[in-house]
């Protein structure tokens, strides 16, 4: 399976989780939050806030800003954070395909409502608890831009390093690995002068629904307006694209 025709891959080409500064930097922060809370403040033994910091940092994120959301998980800084929840949503996209989306929201009523709407107004329809995330797995998943010609070399290499799979589209690698050899893979990519897009824990499909081409237009823009939900920290799916639907997905980024 060509990387190109993965979600994850696409939102990366097209910029889905940067179209505004200002909600990604409330996402980025509820995650180190909810990650300070659940595991404690020091990131050296608390990996997810770790890589939630590391994120936060990648995308240019103040310093100041992450402080205060890791003083906010911790109890130490700002009330808040104890209303923030985690809900984990799963339904349909059109043509079968199985969408998995996680959301941290102070209220759940309102952020189902939005994401009902959402599926229903793109075709999908949300699930019950249980429908679909059983065919997900977590995941190491880091995404990176290879030095020209040097794709294949890296990819090697982060197999030699423990990866467990990988796909390719030109010089953009998404890397696979599990939970425990995320960090050691990344350090390979990034001696070996990988840019880095994206490193993440993130929830795998076991299977995968190919689209045609109308139901991938369809699946497409159900996603996007997915991601644009200020409660959504994540979207997953088990859907793969064909070439056209991607092509015209580069035209209109």
């Amino acid at each position: 399976m060509s990387g190109h025709s993965k979600w994850s891959t696409i939102k990366h080409q097209k910029g889905v989780a940067d179209a505004r500064r200002g909600q990604l930097f409330t996402k980025l922060a509820r995650e180190i939050t909810v990650a300070a809370r659940q595991g404690g403040q020091d990131p050296e033994s608390n990996v997810r806030l770790r890589l939630a910091a590391q994120k936060a940092k990648d995308n240019n994120m103040p310093t100041e800003n992450i402080e205060r959301a890791i003083r906010r998980g911790a109890g130490t800084g700002e009330d808040g954070h104890e209303s923030l929840q985690e809900v984990l949503y799963e339904g349909y996209g059109p043509g079968g395909s199985a969408i998995l989306l996680e959301a941290v929201t102070d209220n759940p009523h309102r952020t189902v409502s939005e994401v009902r709407n959402v599926f229903t107004r793109g075709g999908g329809a949300l699930g019950e608890k249980g429908c679909v995330a059983w065919n997900f797995e977590s995941k190491g998943v880091i995404t990176v831009e290879a030095p020209p010609g040097k794709a294949e070399e890296l990819a090697l290499a982060a197999i030699d390093g423990g990866a467990e799979d990988f796909d390719a589209d030109r010089n953009v690698l998404e890397v696979r690995t599990g939970p425990d050899d995320f960090e050691g893979v990344r350090r390979v990519l990034e001696a070996g002068g990988a840019k880095v897009l994206s490193a993440e824990l993130a929830f795998i499909p076991k299977s995968v629904v190919p689209l045609d081409a109308r139901h991938g237009e369809q699946t497409l823009r159900l996603l996007e307006r997915m991601e644009e939900l200020d409660d959504v920290q994540h979207v997953y799916t088990n859907a793969t694209f064909p070439n056209e639907v991607l092509a015209q997905s580069k035209g209109a980024a």
